[in-house]
């Protein structure tokens, strides 16, 4: 007679509570089934009490440290092996390549924020040193800052008084020399229509503003001048008071600029709060740089018959090591009070091409040139993405 399978187990999933349809989805059920083979919620009408609530509680808990100590053993001792066993179907015995990844990020970025002493440098004052007596006046009031301009000024003067002597030296036949007259002619009449641009906006807003408008076209720069000035100098808080008081008009231009020169002048105030708010965005950055680096390594290995979904998940593997590796360079410089980012880098460099060669099967020289080509791309996408990242948030702080 055949062994038949044992039906009774313990607590909610004893026969006694087996139903004949799936309460989640209506999916007919047999007496035999422990889970419903459509939506895969356990075939049970007990009532949930507290003890059942806690035992699968610390079940799936268990069940996630058990994937979660096989994910990090992969990935810390076989580069490439963990992706070619996930894309080959084994995947029950790893986390989610993409959830696991975002989890580091966001460890990463509690222990980054919570050990970093960039809130200090909201103590600094720049708010109070910024002049407001002109439009974008980073000048500051430091008496270093006017020892600088004092000497740049005379330094100034001074080749000035030599470009004059030179001119004078007619009998010296200098290429261009008769045009240093007509050079600081439009260098005076440059400084002359930028300080009476200046004048205007500060005596007629309104109207200078009205001038602005009536463009229609581009006009972004001097837009955002105008508001920072304002925003300094009238202290408005809102874009219906900018409205109000200048006669601002509902475009887009007008409230991205707004918004704009308010940030800016926000982040300016506490560089360290902007500085940690912006860090705490990386994980929505990893979130579209990736696929979009993952396009460099699908055309650089074309010929190999991985998709690029293949190709997405070997990324997310090997920038959830290099998070590894942050996170313990963070715990080291912590404890240690030493400066080991450095060497963690080493070290995911020698990893990345140890799992490049054993992932795509390729030689030294290939696996190489390949290397360099996409860690180049991955330099110029990072640099570039994190651009868009602060400019970004100077507009959304």
């Amino acid at each position: 007679m055949a062994n038949k399978p044992n039906l009774i187990t313990k607590g909610r999933y004893e026969l006694k509570f087996r139903g004949n349809e799936c309460l989640n989805c209506s999916h007919p059920l047999d007496i035999s089934d422990k889970y419903c083979p459509n939506c895969s919620q356990a075939n049970s009408t007990k009532k949930l009490t507290l003890k059942d609530f806690f035992d699968e509680f610390f079940s799936n808990l268990i069940n996630y440290d058990s994937k979660l100590l096989k994910t990090l053993y992969a990935l810390l001792v076989k580069p490439g092996t963990i992706t070619k066993d996930y894309i080959n179907g084994k995947r029950i015995a790893y986390t989610n390549p993409f959830r696991f990844l975002l989890s580091l990020a966001f460890i990463y970025i509690l222990l980054f924020t919570y050990d970093n002493n960039l809130y200090n440098l909201d103590d600094l004052g720049l708010e109070d040193k910024i002049e407001k007596t002109g439009p974008l006046s980073y000048g500051f009031n430091d008496e270093e800052a006017s020892k600088d301009s004092t000497n740049i000024k005379e330094q100034t003067e001074e080749v000035l008084n030599q470009l004059d002597s030179l001119n004078n030296l007619e009998k010296i036949p200098i290429p261009g020399i008769q045009s240093i007259d007509s050079l600081q002619t439009i260098i005076g009449q440059g400084i002359q229509k930028e300080a009476s641009k200046d004048s205007f906006m500060l005596a007629n807003p309104r109207k200078y503003l009205e001038n602005i408008q009536a463009k229609n076209t581009g006009g972004l720069g001097e837009r955002m001048e105008f508001f920072f000035t304002f925003l300094q100098k009238d202290s408005i808080k809102t874009f219906e008071e900018a409205k109000e008081k200048y006669g601002a008009n509902t475009s887009w231009r007008n409230r991205i600029t707004f918004n704009g020169s308010k940030s800016s002048l926000k982040a300016i105030a506490q560089p360290g709060t902007y500085l940690n708010n912006t860090i705490a965005k990386l994980p929505l950055v990893i979130f579209f740089f990736l696929p979009i680096f993952t396009i460099f390594i699908w055309m650089v290995y074309i010929r190999k018959k991985y998709t690029y979904t293949d190709h997405l998940i070997f990324s997310f593997h090997n920038q959830s090591l290099l998070f590894i590796l942050l996170i313990l360079s963070l715990v080291i410089d912590a404890i240690f009070n030493t400066a080991s980012m450095g060497i963690f880098f080493l070290i995911f460099s020698f990893y990345l091409y140890k799992s490049m060669r054993r992932f795509y099967g390729q030689g030294r020289v290939k696996t190489i040139v390949k290397y360099l080509f996409l860690n180049t791309m991955f330099a110029f996408l990072a640099m570039f993405a994190i651009i868009l990242l602060f400019t970004g948030s100077v507009f959304t702080y």
